[in-house]
């Protein structure tokens, strides 16, 4: 019992602080675990207010770095670095290269950094941009293959045709296909559906625009679409195209071959224009039914409104497939204009937040024209109803 009274106390302790100090003073491991913990967490003996004991010492953040990575798992990890960042300003101390070497990447120090650069002196910036692409290639092993795999079977399936000419039949389709009508008494398979490739192929079966607001809040949005873009730029018959956008409006789509560059070239933060975005994407459309636009916004509209929604209505009318992201990450539920949000729904376009890893099963399912807003729902993402 005195064990399970000590375990009990020691629990209090580490969870609680120095207010538990009556119950229990820890010792050892614990003592550099509750030192970790109260340099983030600790009390200024303010009330209602809480500071850390990091100070402004850039070596001294870089040991606590360190610390909180020995004593604690991945996850816990960068909760605990998000939360220095906000609650102790470690904005400014990430500026040096010590601090950056000793930080666990995630996207929310990729999203602080990118926000940073412009204010990173010379001798972080490549520690900055090692950080970065530490991200984009963990990103990548998880997100983009699985990405590229469904939308590469969607724009293979979407390229058969069930009335092939004799010369273009694939037979091995075929064969497959209609297993299930072997006819033993004929030793043979009595084909009901024909599988072929129709025979002049165009080089770029659809168009994809991904269209993305750089406001503050859309952050880890940025982040996902720009590594999962350049993800789908590599399949030849997918011709895809990158738009940024606040205020100004920025063309990504050369910079496409390495998402490191176009994560360094949005510009996070800032005001937000979604109708002047929405008439350059329109001056990228060259075949309106071949095009999915997928625009990636909270729908917190600086602009003309009015303007925005008779935009949105003719790419629809025209035949663009156009798809709202109020947010690409795993973030939870998003932050956005309901009202506004509610009238681009009433267009036809549907309007919900994805996460990542479903983005290429998303992308699978507009390009074989199936009825995204049904998928959505079927994947439990919250759709926004009609207005």
């Amino acid at each position: 019992m005195a064990g399970e009274t000590g375990e009990r106390g020691r629990r209090w302790r580490l969870v609680l602080g120095k207010e538990a100090d009556a119950l229990s003073r820890p010792e050892g491991r614990d003592a550099a675990v509750d030192a970790a913990l109260a340099a983030l967490y600790g009390d200024d003996g303010e009330p209602g207010e809480r500071s850390g004991g990091l100070g402004s010492s850039a070596p001294r953040v870089a040991r606590w770095l360190g610390d909180i990575r020995t004593y604690f798992p991945s996850p816990v990890v960068r909760v605990m670095q998000q939360d220095a960042m906000e609650r102790l300003n470690l904005d400014r101390l990430l500026l040096e290269p010590e601090i950056l070497d000793s930080v666990t990447p995630d996207v929310h120090l990729l999203t602080t950094l990118l926000a940073l650069r412009d204010v990173l002196p010379e001798r972080s910036r490549d520690t900055a941009r090692r950080v970065v692409r530490a991200v984009v290639e963990d990103l990548q092993r998880r997100l983009a293959q699985q990405a590229r795999q469904a939308v590469g079977g969607a724009l293979d399936r979407a390229s058969r045709t069930n009335r092939p000419r004799a010369r273009d039949i694939d037979w091995d389709r075929t064969i497959r296909a209609n297993l299930r009508h072997y006819q033993p008494e004929l030793g043979t398979i009595v084909p009901e559906r024909l599988v072929g490739y129709a025979r002049r192929r165009r080089a770029l079966q659809r168009e994809l625009i991904v269209c993305l607001d750089q406001s503050g809040s859309m952050a880890s949005s940025v982040v996902y679409a720009s590594v999962l873009g350049a993800a789908l730029a590599t399949l030849p018959s997918l011709g895809t195209r990158m738009v940024a956008f606040d205020t100004e409006v920025v063309d990504l789509s050369d910079q496409l071959g390495d998402p490191v560059d176009v994560l360094f070239g949005v510009q996070l933060g800032g005001g937000t224009d979604i109708d002047r975005a929405l008439a350059y994407c329109e001056t990228l459309v060259t075949a309106p039914r071949d095009t999915i636009l997928v625009l990636v916004t909270d729908l917190y509209e600086g602009g003309d409104q009015d303007s925005m929604l008779r935009r949105a209505a003719a790419l629809t009318r025209a035949g663009v497939q156009l798809i709202v992201l109020l947010a690409l990450s795993d973030d939870g539920a998003p932050s956005y204009d309901h009202r506004l949000a509610g009238q681009v729904a009433a267009l036809g376009a549907p309007v919900f937040a994805c996460t990542p890893d479903l983005f290429g099963e998303l992308m699978a399912a507009a390009i074989e024209r199936r009825d995204v807003a049904q998928w959505a729902a079927g994947h439990d993402l919250v759709l926004e109803r009609p207005a």
